[in-house]
C-alpha cells in the first residue's frame, strides 16, 4: 500500500519509506534481496497505520524465516544499546 502511514514511539506519523526497511536489514547484515522483498511485503499490507514495532517484529520474524537470523539478531543487539525501549 502506497500511503501506509507509520506511527513512531513518540506518537508522530510518517509515510511508510520501504528504503529505511532495505537500509536497516542491509546493514543489520541480511542479504540486498532479502531486505527488499521483506519491504515490498510491507508496502503491500492493507493497512493504513502501522506502528514501527509492528514493523520491526514483521522484519525481525520475515528475516528469521529466511535464514537470515543473524541479521536478526545484530538488529535486536544493536536496538538494545542505541534505543529507548
Amino acid at each position: 500500500m502506497v500511503n501506509m502511514k507509520v506511527m513512531k514511539r513518540d506518537g508522530s506519523t510518517e509515510v511508510f519509506m520501504p528504503e529505511k526497511v532495505v537500509v536497516s536489514a542491509v546493514k543489520s547484515g541480511a542479504p540486498y534481496e532479502t531486505a527488499r522483498d521483506i519491504a515490498s511485503s510491507l508496502s503491500k499490507r492493507s493497512e493504513s497505520t502501522m506502528k514501527s514495532s509492528e514493523i520491526r517484529t514483521h522484519v525481525l520474524s520475515e528475516l528469521r524465516s529466511r535464514k537470515a537470523a543473524s541479521a536478526a539478531d545484530a538488529w535486536e543487539s544493536y536496538d538494545s544499546t542505541h534505543k529507548k525501549t
